[in-house]
């Protein structure tokens, strides 16, 4: 007769056997006691409307109140013992209020649901992550202002391909992501709007015969309203997707910054220098300063774009209402929203830190015939003539300087005459690379005054 307790199938930690894995398959009181907080907010508030409506006595609702007041000091002063018996954060915080006051702890859960209330907490905790990510893009824009301003009129190549295009600024330059981090936070926003309705009340799925007031506990929370259909009420996660959406398409704007800032500081490049502070060095190579806050920003977005497509796949298959596979929303969206923050912050750190090295950009700018766009121009503007024929001309000109071993502005009028006979000086006004930004004045070009335009606006929009 086998004996299930010492069976090797289980494994060490699964030395009780079946039991055991039910456990610790079923319990999610590892991760969801991060909803503590929320948890004891979301009671309090149907407390009070128990209280309010008649379903509960004043003194009952009181002392529920005060006590889940006494089980968050608790939690918050690390003195709470956490019981994976009791399975989840609300199990556990009834539990314990049921040893603070006995019988009245017990109608607490009147007229409601774990599953509106997992759902309510769980809402509540993205939207304090909302909160949170739209302050750390709003620290960040300001410190790209910050280095926007100080070079809005500093010469730096600009790139496609990585090839070197037309000379901009590096004030330009900073606000192109002032622009990006912007546009994530207005993600964040919109999806805060939608979120903003409350479950609890919905109870298991479909709403309680008790003569509950869901508008009261939605106002006490923050929310807009009510959630208006208790099916979707308990079942819907779309609020954590789209947390994780704003802030997948966040990372991957931190991370095509971090890739710029990892080339910028090598040595090929030179154009900025991070602090120490955001940089390490190698236990080999003691000339190395490695950007690895840079380079571990640049990786976060494989967490969170794992937790995206992660939430996405537990959730595709699922039908109404709830189904404990949504019990594996939570580590997913924890672990991203933590993912996020850490980079926003550190990301904002390196950009207040780092120094442009406005030399190394100017002399950058100037290479690769990087103002042969504005030789077009020129020609288009002075001579009249057709862009396609102004390309050709300007391309013949590009050979030329490459086989003579100099730049643009360095050939002289006769070579270029040479090529097209109604080229004039005045070609040379165009050619250097503070005339090339200077004339890109278009609303939201590159010439200095049109950044510092971008800058002044930003500024107004976050103060």
């Amino acid at each position: 007769m086998s004996d299930t307790g010492s069976n090797t199938m289980w494994g060490g930690r699964f030395a009780a056997g079946p039991d055991a894995i039910m456990e610790a398959i079923n319990a999610s009181i590892g991760f969801d006691k991060r909803l503590a907080r929320q948890d004891i907010e979301g009671s309090r508030a149907h407390a009070a409307m128990l209280a309010a409506t008649g379903i509960l006595r004043d003194s009952d609702a009181e002392a529920i109140r005060e006590g889940l007041l006494t089980v968050l000091s608790e939690i918050e002063a690390g003195t709470f013992a956490f019981s994976t018996a009791l399975e989840d954060i609300h199990m556990n915080v009834e539990a314990r209020l049921k040893d603070l006051l006995g019988e009245p702890a017990g109608r607490l859960h009147t007229a409601r649901s774990r599953n509106d209330q997992v759902a309510t907490d769980f809402r509540l905790w993205v939207r304090d992550q909302i909160d949170a990510a739209i302050a750390g893009l709003e620290a960040l824009q300001r410190a790209l202002l910050t280095q926007a301003e100080a070079g809005a009129d500093w010469v730096m190549p600009g790139f496609t391909h990585l090839q070197t295009a037309q000379p901009v600024t590096w004030g330009h330059h900073m606000m192109a992501y002032v622009e990006m981090f912007g546009r994530d936070a207005s993600r964040f926003r919109d999806a805060r709007a939608r979120m903003n309705e409350c479950p609890l009340g919905a109870a298991a799925l479909a709403g309680t015969s008790f003569p509950i007031d869901r508008h009261m506990t939605a106002e006490a929370l923050g929310f807009e309203a009510p959630c208006a259909n208790s099916l979707d009420a308990v079942s819907d996660r779309d609020f954590a997707l789209e947390f994780l959406s704003s802030a997948t398409i966040c990372a991957m704007h931190l991370s095509r910054f971090s890739e710029e800032l990892v080339i910028w500081s090598s040595a090929q490049f030179r154009f900025v220098a991070l602090s120490d502070r955001f940089s390490t060095g190698s236990s080999i190579m003691p000339q190395k300063k490695n950007p690895d806050a840079a380079e571990l920003i640049r990786a976060k977005i494989g967490r969170i774009l794992g937790a995206n497509v992660g939430l996405l796949t537990v959730m595709k298959g699922l039908p109404l209402a709830y189904s404990k596979d949504m019990q594996e929303d939570k580590e997913q969206v924890f672990d991203a929203a933590d993912s996020l923050m850490l980079a926003l912050a550190a990301m904002e750190g390196m950009v207040r830190d780092m120094s442009a090295n406005r030399p190394a950009l100017e002399t950058a700018a100037a290479s690769g015939f990087s103002t042969a766009t504005d030789l077009a121009d020129w020609l288009v503007r002075e001579l009249d003539m057709p862009f396609r024929e102004a390309h050709h001309v300007t391309g013949a000109l590009v050979k030329l300087a490459e086989d003579k071993g100099c730049d643009l502005p360095d050939l002289t009028l006769a070579d270029m005459q040479g090529v097209n006979s109604g080229i004039t000086e005045g070609v040379f006004d165009v050619l250097g690379v503070h005339n090339s930004i200077a004339s890109r004045t278009s609303y939201g070009g590159t010439a200095p005054d049109q950044v510092r335009l971008q800058i002044a606006r930003w500024k107004e929009r976050l103060a």
